[in-house]
């Protein structure tokens, strides 16, 4: 009976490269663990700089750390699947290891763009409510701002795992990617996926939609406030502040618009397109943070030269 036929829970589900570019594995594995390292050695950097340096004792770096924080864990979850396809050559992966990796990798993620969230707001008031500035951002609203990203990660992934558990598959084990995250998995379904499907739209809109929306507006008031400093030096040194972080929001939503769109256009999409996007969505994002913010934050730069010299010492 041909697979496409048969209804069943997979033991294992098939995990695959880039389809379509022969011998990827050669220089995709060391590429890959390259970037693992840096992005586990830039982000592990920041957290040590925000934690030990008193002129990083400041809100937006507060905020940079939770963004370090978050885009460990989103390496993290990623880590074993990704190198052991391009490294060992092992595609599978247990069904329910799946489920447990697409909520992890959907929760940081998510937790990720609402400190992004966080950061815009932080820009804002810095330059629109210079004066409030301190006394609204104090250490415990900062805390919290970052406690509420992560509980709403959690509580609105928790149910993916649950609702794909519900159904059969009956289109193969073969995913997209080198991971498995919700749209691919639940490609392979059959049965009411609707469900599914409405869920789905209800997180990319509740999370990262509303997320990307109120950062957009963020920066048109901080445009607007920008307009009003006299200067031209004021001008440029108060943008200077928000170029940083605009450039990680756009790669960090640029490929996550692309995917999503095209898993909902799937039937028109090249399967090496989608890959490709969907690696640099997952894989650049957190290597690129660090190293955006250290070479355009003068601060960081500082501390950076400055623990350097100690060490040495």
């Amino acid at each position: 009976m041909p697979q496409s036929n048969v209804t069943f829970q997979p033991a294992v589900f098939i995990l695959t490269g880039l389809r379509g570019l022969g011998g990827a594995r050669l220089w995709l594995g060391p590429l890959l663990s390259l970037m693992y390292i840096i992005t586990m050695v830039g982000n592990c950097i920041v957290l040590y700089l925000v934690k030990n340096e008193r002129s990083l004792q400041e809100p937006q770096y507060f905020f940079l750390s939770m963004l370090a924080g978050a885009d460990i864990m989103l390496s993290v979850s990623t880590l074993l699947s990704v190198l052991k396809v391009f490294i060992l050559g092992l595609c599978e992966i247990a069904f329910n290891h799946c489920l447990s990796q697409l909520f992890f990798i959907h929760t940081f993620s998510s937790m990720g763009s609402g400190i992004l969230l966080a950061m815009a707001f932080d820009r804002y008031m810095a330059i629109s409510h210079p004066l409030q500035y301190a006394s609204i951002l104090t250490d415990s609203c900062i805390t919290k701002m970052g406690l509420a990203a992560f509980l709403r990660g959690i509580a609105l992934m928790f149910p993916l795992p649950i609702l794909l558990k519900r159904l059969p598959f009956c289109k193969g084990q073969t995913l997209s990617y080198s991971y498995c995250i919700h749209p691919d998995v639940m490609k392979l379904a059959c049965g009411q996926v609707k469900i599914n499907i409405f869920y789905g739209m209800v997180l990319v809109i509740c999370s990262f939609g509303f997320d990307f929306l109120f950062i957009v507006i963020s920066y048109v008031m901080i445009f607007q406030a920008v307009l009003n400093i006299a200067s031209r030096e004021g001008q440029m040194k108060a943008l200077n502040t928000c170029f940083s972080h605009i450039f990680i929001v756009l790669i960090y939503y640029g490929p996550h618009i692309a995917v999503t769109t095209m898993h909902r256009i799937t039937h028109r999409s090249s399967p090496l397109t989608l890959a490709v996007l969907g690696n640099i969505y997952l894989f650049m994002p957190p290597m690129l943070n660090p190293i955006v913010y250290s070479l355009k934050t003068k601060q960081i730069r500082e501390a950076l030269r400055k623990s350097f010299k100690f060490q040495r010492k």
